[in-house]
């Protein structure tokens, strides 16, 4: 005799397991890469190195990582511009000094020189890394550079001091914190920039005044 209708729907939700109901989870990717897209910031840079008679003006893009202080970012800008001059020391003219993907990629440089065969003959690093991707750096180029800054950088260092001692493609700078602050009131979306660099110090100009920098070699 066959069950009645009823009977086989309450038969059926006995020999069911009684599994919760869970309501699916969807991420919105249009709503995650508009929080994290990085904003552009351009800059034209003029450049008077008078310890290496290098003279130049470059058109510069850089991408700010959502992230990246304004601070760091102007750093970056300070970096390129001190190390301008070897696009002609090192490649004779025939290489690309450029801003690396920075915050966005940690194993990318925030600034690099390479050669016309690809090579890569200056890699540069700003704020504190650590010591493991500096080891990779030097050896992926020929000359790694770090600026470090702010207020931490000195504990920064004696606690990576020794750990990087080895590295002889290694050069570790720092850059005073006060200077770099004032840097950050440099920043616009758009900039007219002059640096000028003397006696191994650094003036970085523009429309809103200049700030005087004078690096110190920690190795």
């Amino acid at each position: 005799m066959r069950a009645a209708p009823r009977q086989r729907l309450r038969l059926a939700q006995r020999r069911s397991p009684r599994w919760p109901i869970v309501a699916p989870f969807f991420i919105n990717r249009a709503a995650l890469v508009v929080a994290l897209k990085s904003t552009v910031f351009k800059a034209t840079l003029q450049v008077a190195d008078i310890d290496h008679g290098h003279y130049a003006e470059q058109t510069l893009t850089l991408a700010r990582h959502p992230s990246e202080t304004d601070e760091r970012l102007m750093v970056r800008i300070v970096a390129l511009a001190l190390q301008a001059h070897q696009l002609v020391d090192l490649c004779r003219g025939d290489g690309t000094l450029a801003f690396g993907a920075g915050l966005s990629d940690p194993d990318d440089p925030d600034v690099s020189l390479t050669d016309f065969t690809g090579r890569k003959r200056l890699w540069v690093e700003v704020g504190q890394p650590d010591d493991k991707p500096l080891v990779r750096a030097c050896s992926r180029a020929d000359a790694v550079v770090v600026y470090a800054f702010s207020a931490a950088a000195e504990v920064w260092w004696r606690g990576i001091q020794s750990k990087v001692a080895r590295l002889q493609r290694l050069q570790v700078w720092q850059l005073p914190s006060e200077s770099t602050r004032a840097l950050a009131e440099m920043a616009e979306r758009t900039m007219q920039l002059q640096a000028t660099v003397q006696d191994g110090a650094l003036t970085l100009s523009s429309a809103r005044g200049s700030v005087h920098i004078e690096p110190r070699r920690w190795q």
